[in-house]
């Protein structure tokens, strides 16, 4: 019923840019938390960046001043912007979503499929 879709990822060299997008379709009353999260090859998965709906956002320290999230509402859609990339920001990303279907009575995660982002010379 509910489809995140992510987009945007690609291979960049360090210092570059790249930005994520991810959209979210179906029969969605509201969203409360967007998240970004990564995962490197035989690593765990880690938080990268978390937007709630309403309130501060929050960044991993490792990506503080050089990634940015946002949201549009209107489009249910989620934006990661990332500057000055390096090479250990090479890995997976994943957007999540705590949002709760029209006509449920509770939220629920919601995770797209991944984006693979490649940081390299």
């Amino acid at each position: 019923q509910v489809q995140l879709v992510e987009s945007g990822g690609g291979l960049v060299q360090p210092g570059g840019s790249l930005r994520l997008s991810c959209a979210a379709s179906g029969s969605i009353s509201s969203i409360n938390f967007m998240g970004w999260y990564r995962q490197a090859p035989g690593k765990q998965r880690e938080l990268v960046a978390l937007i709630p709906s309403r309130g501060s956002t929050n960044y991993a320290d490792s990506v503080k001043g050089r990634f940015t999230i946002s949201r549009d509402n209107a489009k249910n859609t989620m934006y990661l912007q990332m500057n000055s990339l390096k090479p250990e920001d090479t890995a997976t990303y994943y957007c999540n979503m705590h949002l709760r279907i029209s006509g449920w009575a509770y939220p629920e995660d919601y995770w797209g499929q991944g984006t693979q982002v490649t940081v390299s010379s």
